[in-house]
């Protein structure tokens, strides 16, 4: 038997299949993350470690405790995009304030999204990147002492 056609056929459909990859990139607000409400969150953002987005101001910085990336994806199928975008942000600034609470750091600023390592800063919007499965968006901050 000839594999050739069917390796052919094989080729051409795994490359149409990774030109039709979906890749929706989205800019959107954290303010609607800091809000979301929705029953099946486990895990609450934790008022007492603050989050400072961007170049926002903040109290006088004690000690930079260190810095870290949180890359959290979701599954995009069924889901609404801006939803499951919402939902990924939310699961990356809970997974900062862990390693902040972990570090001894009261705070997390200069927090930006570093999608693909490529950074966006905002004191207002993330990224957020929808494919036909997956919703993911990853975030970068630094862990300090802020000053009471």
């Amino acid at each position: 038997m000839n594999m050739k056609p069917a390796l052919v056929l094989l080729t051409c459909a795994l490359a149409a299949g990774a030109a039709a990859a979906r890749d929706t990139e989205y800019k959107l607000p954290f303010a609607e993350v800091l809000t979301l409400s929705d029953p099946n969150i486990k895990t609450k953002l934790d008022d007492s470690i603050k989050l400072y987005f961007g170049d926002q101001p903040t109290p006088k910085v004690l000690s930079k405790i260190g810095e870290d990336t949180s890359n959290k994806k979701t599954n995009g199928f069924g889901k609404e995009d801006a939803f499951g975008c919402k939902w990924a942000a939310y699961s990356a600034l809970v997974a900062l304030q862990e390693r902040a609470r972990h570090l001894g750091a009261n705070a997390v600023i200069n927090i930006v999204s570093n999608y693909k390592k490529e950074p966006f800063s905002s004191q207002t919007e993330y990224e957020c990147h929808a494919g036909a499965f997956v919703i993911g968006v990853a975030l970068k901050g630094t862990f300090v002492k802020l000053a009471p």
